[in-house]
């Protein structure tokens, strides 16, 4: 909690809003959020879901019968404003979430929707992203030459631009976000 509140501003910066889902009541997330402020000073600034009967938790996959029958793994969903959910990503229990990697998928899925395009293997926000692949051979040609010339792609079927409307958040500058 203290870590997603901390990058708040980043999530913020890319248009997302952070919500927490717990099987814990409400008056114990009052309590965890009071213990955080009293300790650190730091407020969470999202909502925090009491789903005490765990049926949003189970609708999303969120309880491993393997591992518990009532504790959470600590999942993580990308859900788009359609209210499609684009990406999830399962951390076991003991395993902590890596803040820097949700909001790289997060600026990933959101250029290469913008663009129309694919982000790379390693991709990091704002470098340049694939092109679709030309459906004619007139655009392949087209494809081929540009290649050629601008020395942005390896054949017809992949060659890179630079993304429009990329975000560049200063991270590094909080080394508190660190994976």
């Amino acid at each position: 909690m203290i870590s997603f509140a901390r990058a708040n501003t980043y999530f913020e910066q890319l248009n997302a809003c952070l919500i927490g889902l717990s099987v814990d009541s409400n008056a114990s997330h009052l309590a965890w959020i009071y213990d955080i402020y009293c300790r650190t000073g730091i407020k969470i600034p999202f909502p925090i879901i009491a789903d005490r009967n765990g049926e949003i938790a189970r609708k999303y996959g969120m309880i491993s019968n393997d591992v518990s029958n009532t504790e959470t793994v600590r999942n993580v969903y990308i859900i788009d404003d359609k209210g499609i959910i684009r990406l999830i990503l399962v951390y076991p229990l003991n395993v902590g979430r890596c803040i820097p990697e949700i909001l790289r998928a997060l600026q990933a899925l959101q250029v290469a929707d913008a663009n129309k395009a694919a982000t790379p293997v390693n991709w990091v926000p704002c470098e340049p992203i694939i092109v679709p692949i030309p459906q004619t051979f007139d655009g392949l040609l087209t494809r081929a030459n540009e290649i050629n010339q601008n020395r942005n792609g390896m054949n017809w079927y992949l060659s890179f631009k630079q993304p429009e409307n990329c975000t560049k958040l200063n991270q590094n500058d909080n080394k508190e976000l660190g994976c």
